[in-house]
């Protein structure tokens, strides 16, 4: 299922979670000679070591929202290339660094997640006639390099090696689709960590870039038409000079680049300049005929949906659903009849058919119902839909005759979390691959005819999976509501409440946590740690009506249910508020945030990365106004209030003794600008009340954390486990 085009714009999790599971990018996320000791550390790497702080102005700026006077003293933070934000940026990270150098273990940290990271990941293999595409990592490379093969079990020979693209290693893949054909790959490359895409096409047979190139390209994927002739996609006007990393992104415009022709040449095909908040996902249906284009607005997951015929030379754009009323995504169609994914009357989800020759909705029919899981995904390969579904986070398939017949549900490898299922409806050959808390993923063929499963690739481990165990827990939050929680851990584990605890959390944006491999998990429950993922509301796992219940003026409650599963942990005895980590990614970072100035007495360490801090002022860079669909605006006096409430930068209060605090974020992140952890920072420095540390470390040629090289995955996933380690007072040997 095609997700909402600004979706990818989105706050995903992948930084410390999803996007680790592969372990090759930062949404996500050791028998390391460790010696578990009831003795202090050492005295240059505790907490209670006394910090001088560089020093951050606090300017005098006072705004009024709606009557409300709002300080804002760190707002000369928010420019990145001033020569005041850029000293203060050196002097952070030197303070920062020289803390983590003292940590005696650290070095044997980065020693075992080294040896943890070194193994062979493959991509999800992409087909086009007989040619077959797939990306893999040997171990260690910076970036995944694409391959190409003549058949799935020809020899592979390189087709993109983007580590030859920088000599850091900064520079990666973005969005990419290959023709129908297979003749040609449309990629982008991203530099330094930044959304925004340079495009090329390359050709699959020679392996050389066309002349073609493309740019101001960020949240699309080329969509080509049947002839590979050319592909639509979408992009924004060229921002200001020195404004590329925090201008507006609005007014995204729909084009057709014919291959072999300049950009400036391209076909405008649709745009909209009285919605300037519209963004167009298009795709050509696979035979050919229609051009369809899932309108998004923001963030939020209901779309509308305009379609062109293509084989009407001059065809005007027709609006089919224009009410904004759900979610749909195109999956296919029959001759003149479109099928569509809906939430529609279903928040958990259905697929229905819609003809485009009597398009009125008492007219729709409805091939496969909503079930009791909540459908996430539907292809159509082989002539059948194969549906994904979550059964309380975890994956659930089915596969459905094209009249809506359930044929059978696919056998999983176990409890985990299966993605991919792409292919074509000509032939009944798909992907999917398979992974969850202590299993790195691995790639099987799957026939949709015979419903055999295949493995394509796996990993050779380097540690033993049996070791480790998983279970799922569901607590009760705050209003009574039940959520569901994973925790995986190294069998035999003791419940006396002295187990260091990561509890890792996101809580929106429809987004669901679903299991999933990360090297650093293993080197922390090597340790006797245990890992808990909570299933808080906001997310997707159960359809859309949990979503809302974690959006605008009920965000509470996604705090209150991680506030919640850390009591659990601590009243069940996995755990104590002294052993007890939290950690969370970009509306994550906003999670940990907010936990630590609603309960700083409840957590012993946090770990916020890339953040949405100031929630004042989120939607004034960037893509921060898509966000406005799941928390609201200080714009609305209403809204304003509930933003204001929780915002993490307005309520660290002077005085307080905050948890040990590593605050993580980047120079080059265009979708949660610095500016947000750069001033959050600051103001816990000044609040701080007690000698607990609160630092900022800030990658340089880094972004958001997608495409994060592999080298730089390990250096802060080292910075951030010697911090915690050190926080919960654990002693782990040199």
């Amino acid at each position: 299922m095609k997700r909402n085009l600004l979706l990818s714009a989105v706050l995903l999790p992948s930084l410390l979670l999803s996007a680790c599971q592969s372990g090759d990018s930062g949404d996500a996320h050791a028998t390391l000679a460790v010696a578990h000791s009831n003795t202090s550390p050492g005295k240059a790497a505790s907490p209670g070591v006394p910090i001088k702080y560089p020093e951050a102005v606090r300017g005098d700026l006072v705004e009024d929202y709606h009557g409300t006077k709002v300080a804002d003293p760190y707002r000369w933070l928010e420019d990145p290339d001033s020569a005041a934000t850029q000293a203060w940026v050196e002097a952070e990270n030197q303070t920062t660094a020289a803390f983590l150098e003292r940590i005696p273990a650290r070095a044997a940290i980065k020693k075992r997640l080294t040896e943890l990271w070194n193994y062979e990941r493959f991509g999800l293999p992409r087909s086009g006639k007989s040619q077959y595409v797939f990306s893999r990592n040997d171990g260690l490379q910076a970036q995944a390099v694409v391959y190409t093969s003549e058949g799935l079990n020809g020899t592979p020979r390189v087709l993109l090696d983007p580590n030859t693209l920088s000599k850091d290693g900064t520079v990666a893949l973005g969005s990419s689709n290959l023709s129908d054909d297979g003749r040609f790959l449309a990629y982008g490359v991203a530099d330094g960590g930044s959304d925004w895409n340079i495009w090329r096409i390359r050709d699959v047979a020679t392996g050389v870039d066309l002349d073609d190139t493309l740019r101001w390209i960020k949240f699309t994927t080329p969509a080509w038409d049947a002839s590979a002739s050319g592909f639509y996609y979408g992009r924004y006007a060229a921002p200001a000079e020195g404004q590329e990393l925090a201008a507006v992104n609005y007014d995204q415009k729909l084009y057709y680049h014919k291959l072999g022709t300049s950009q400036d040449a391209d076909q405008l095909v649709y745009e909209r300049p009285d919605h300037k908040d519209w963004a167009f996902g298009p795709t050509v249906s696979e035979d050919g005929r229609f051009l369809m284009l899932e309108i998004s607005q923001g963030t939020d997951p209901r779309n509308r949906v305009f379609y062109r015929d293509l084989t009407a030379p001059q065809g005007a754009v027709v609006e089919l659903l224009t009410d904004f009323d759900a979610n749909y995504s195109f999956l296919g169609n029959q001759g003149p009849v479109l099928w569509f994914f809906t939430n529609l009357d279903a928040p958990r989800g259905r697929i229905v058919a819609i003809d485009t020759e009597n398009p009125a909705r008492a007219n729709w029919r409805e091939i496969v119902g909503e079930a009791a899981e909540t459908l996430s995904g539907v292809s159509i390969v082989g002539e059948h839909f194969v549906a994904s579904y979550l059964k309380d986070a975890r994956s659930l398939i089915k596969v459905f005759a094209l009249d809506g017949k359930l044929v059978r549900e696919v056998k999983l490898p176990g409890l985990g979390t299966a993605s991919g299922f792409g292919g074509r409806r000509d032939s009944p050959e798909t992907f999917y691959n398979f992974s969850s808390f202590n299993t790195p993923p691995s790639i099987f063929r799957y026939d949709v005819s015979s419903g055999e499963s295949t493995l394509f690739k796996g990993p050779k481990l380097l540690f033993d999976p049996n070791e480790y165990t998983t279970e799922q827990v569901f607590f009760r939050s705050k209003d009574l509501t039940r959520v569901p929680m994973f925790l995986t851990y190294k069998k035999g584990l003791k419940q006396d409440g002295s187990n260091p605890t990561l509890l890792y959390g996101y809580g929106g944006f429809n987004q669901s946590m679903t299991p999933g491999f990360n090297p650093a998990r293993i080197a922390w429950m090597e340790r006797g740690g245990i890992y808990a993922v909570a299933n808080l509301r906001g997310g997707g796992e159960y359809g859309e009506e949990w979503h809302k219940a974690g959006t605008k003026l009920q965000k509470q409650n996604v705090f209150d249910d991680f506030i919640g599963a850390a009591e659990w942990l601590i009243a069940k005895g996995y755990t104590s508020s002294p052993k007890l980590a939290i950690q969370g990614g970009s509306n994550g970072g906003l999670l940990v945030g907010a936990a630590i100035t609603q309960r700083p007495d409840l957590f012993g360490a946090a770990l916020p990365a890339v953040g949405v801090m100031d929630m004042l002022r989120f939607h004034k860079f960037t893509i921060g106004w898509a966000w406005t669909s799941d928390y609201g605006s200080s714009d609305n006096p209403e809204e304003f209030a509930a933003l204001y409430a929780y915002s993490p930068y307005h309520r660290l209060r002077p005085g307080t003794c905050y948890p040990p605090t590593l605050v993580t974020t980047a120079d080059h992140d265009d979708r949660v600008v610095p500016g947000h952890s750069f001033k959050f920072a600051a103001q816990l420095q000044y609040a701080q009340a007690c000698d607990r540390p609160v630092l900022i470390r800030i990658d340089v040629r880094a972004g958001h954390g997608a495409g994060k090289p592999t080298a730089k995955l390990i250096e802060q996933y080292t910075d951030e486990m010697a911090f915690t380690l050190s926080a919960l007072g654990e002693v782990i040997a040199r």
